[in-house]
């Protein structure tokens, strides 16, 4: 089975670049490169990545797109633009030429207007993206779900995929809300979810696997085994039980679908999502 981990991030820490990582996030106030994570990938058994921004900027994706050309393992870049830029389209038609480029992300979570994406500049950039085969990772919490489900709704030839299922409230085991929100997007066939970053919403210290299955219990009948992917979220995962814990977090769950629902889901949706 082959099996892809569509979630990464890279980075040279630097305090002012990633403010962003926060005091109480100090295990991972360091560098993380790919050499770091490959091993911690063959011990599972997972022979490619998906390198996704964590800094908004061109710089960003130069770098990643870099590391990706060192890197065998590292498949494809989601990268950062500015989607409302006059020129987006020149911008968009240049990275198209890179295969590795397979799509772009925009930190919706942190902006201060929750209606972001619904501005008529940023929807501009957006409408672009399907005409360059580009996929667009929406990265928001379930205070903003109400307004992703008006936001696919205007773009249905472009490929979306929810990244972190929404962030839901898994410590606070808080699941109404998110849960009819997380139904209603997968209604669109075409927004796919990723089933990452679960252990950094539990509590980071003390989680159990079990403290998830409500809410995959959710994603997986509401947009089924055919558009749903896994993401280590590395290294964000090294602050509630690492690698091998992103893994364990969802692997006892997939143990009991079908083999054919566990290759679509390790490896071959996000081979197709992304065109890797």
């Amino acid at each position: 089975m082959l099996k892809i981990d569509s979630h990464q991030h890279y980075w040279r820490y630097h305090p002012v670049k990633d403010a962003w990582i926060t005091g109480d996030m100090a295990a991972i106030q360091d560098d993380f490169l790919p050499a770091d994570v490959w091993p911690l990938m063959q011990r599972h058994g997972i022979s490619g990545s998906v390198a996704v921004q964590a800094d908004q900027s061109l710089a960003e994706n130069d770098f990643l797109l870099d590391l990706a050309r060192q890197n065998d393992f590292i498949k494809g870049v989601v990268g950062w633009i500015d989607l409302k830029a006059e020129n987006i389209d020149d911008q968009l038609a240049r990275y198209s030429i890179n295969p590795l480029v397979k799509g772009f992300r925009h930190i919706l979570q942190g902006e201060a207007d929750d209606q972001f994406m619904l501005r008529p500049d940023f929807m501009r950039g957006v409408r672009l993206l399907s005409l360059y085969n580009f996929t667009y990772d929406i990265l928001v919490a379930p205070k903003h779900l109400t307004y992703v489900t008006e936001f696919v709704a205007a773009f249905p030839n472009q490929r979306f995929l929810v990244d972190h299922l929404a962030k839901p409230y898994i410590k606070a085991k808080q699941i109404d809300g998110w849960r009819q929100d997380m139904e209603a997007l997968a209604q669109f066939p075409n927004v796919h979810c990723k089933v990452s970053g679960m252990v950094t919403e539990a509590d980071w210290g003390d989680w159990k696997p079990s403290d998830f299955e409500p809410y995959l219990d959710v994603v997986f009948n509401a947009f089924g085994a055919s558009r749903l992917m896994y993401g280590s979220d590395w290294p964000v995962c090294n602050l509630a039980g690492g690698y091998d814990g992103a893994v364990s977090a969802i692997k006892w769950y997939v143990d009991k679908l079908t083999n054919n629902e566990q290759a679509l889901f390790w490896g071959q949706n996000a081979i197709d999502f992304y065109r890797l």
